[in-house]
């Protein structure tokens, strides 16, 4: 029989989760920026091999604080970490372990017999990737340890081959011509918010949430869709319109030139701005908003 299994990537906001989801899927699954904590849900990427299929979740980075929208994101990883058949630790090669790395360590010490790790960023010159196996090994000693870069997609075949030892014989979740299963409301949403992370990471970007509005069909079958970007303050408006619209008209041409490559019909965005000064604070909308 084939073989199936759920991996849940586990690691520091920053560590490449989010690329090398992408890169193991050929194709663009989940938004990547420079901004920490990028991924606010649980996304899932599909690959199917001659082994069989296994499905990743890509999850939000672990990040000490106590902040509600941090803790419900705390949440959400670790209810994929509980629930994964195979948990891949990626570990950011540039950096030292400190206090994150060991709550992350700590937080999947019960998963150690379903573990394998991985090193990533050993093509940048800061890596240091023995102190990184090491402190892998201090923590999980019987774990699989490997060395990649998501960014230049080398090691890849390597990590897929030991991730497929570990899962056990199944039925593949998904038809063979999936590599996600996310709805297209939410990855246009998605599409929005990275744009919105590139172009004001310095002055906004967890102060935004992407709403969906409406959509309708438009001329020569093509999908016109209408999406509120949320900001906690008045002040923030005016750093998504821009000078005479010129950021949000940014935002909208670029995440319509990636839609383009990632859909076979037209997408057409209206954005508008609005304030919720409430909304981090609020449970149900963080309930429905991250899970």
């Amino acid at each position: 029989m084939p073989k199936s299994a759920f991996v849940a990537i586990a690691g520091r906001p920053s560590a490449g989760k989010s690329t090398l989801l992408n890169a193991l899927c050929g194709a663009k699954v989940s938004i990547v920026s420079p901004v920490p904590q990028t991924t606010r849900n649980t996304v899932r990427g599909i690959i199917n091999r001659e082994e069989g299929q296994l499905v990743f979740l890509d999850t939000p980075g672990y990040h000490i604080s106590d902040k509600k929208l941090n803790l419900r994101l705390k949440g959400v990883s670790e209810e994929a970490f509980a629930d994964a058949d195979i948990v891949l630790y990626l570990i950011d090669a540039t950096r030292k372990a400190g206090p994150e790395e060991e709550a992350v360590a700590a937080v999947l010490a019960p998963t150690s017999g379903r573990l394998v790790a991985a090193i990533n960023k050993i093509d940048s010159p800061e890596a240091d990737a023995a102190a990184a196996a090491g402190f892998v090994a201090s923590k999980f000693p019987r774990a699989p340890i490997l060395e990649l870069s998501a960014l230049r997609s080398s090691g890849l075949d390597e990590l897929v081959a030991v991730l497929f030892s570990k899962a056990d014989e199944g039925p593949a979740w998904y038809p063979e011509e999936y590599y996600t299963d996310q709805e297209p409301v939410f990855r246009i949403a998605e599409i929005i918010r990275e744009k919105v992370f590139l172009h004001t990471k310095d002055e906004l970007p967890h102060a935004v949430y992407v709403s969906y509005v409406d959509s309708s069909r438009g001329e020569r079958d093509s999908l016109v869709a209408s999406y509120d970007l949320v900001v906690e303050r008045e002040s923030q408006k005016g750093i998504l319109i821009g000078k005479a619209g010129s950021m949000i008209k940014r935002i909208r041409e670029e995440a319509e030139a990636d839609l383009a490559e990632l859909f076979d019909y037209q997408i057409k965005l209206r954005l508008a701005v609005r304030v919720d000064s409430d909304w981090k604070k609020n449970d149900k909308k963080l309930e429905k908003l991250i899970f």
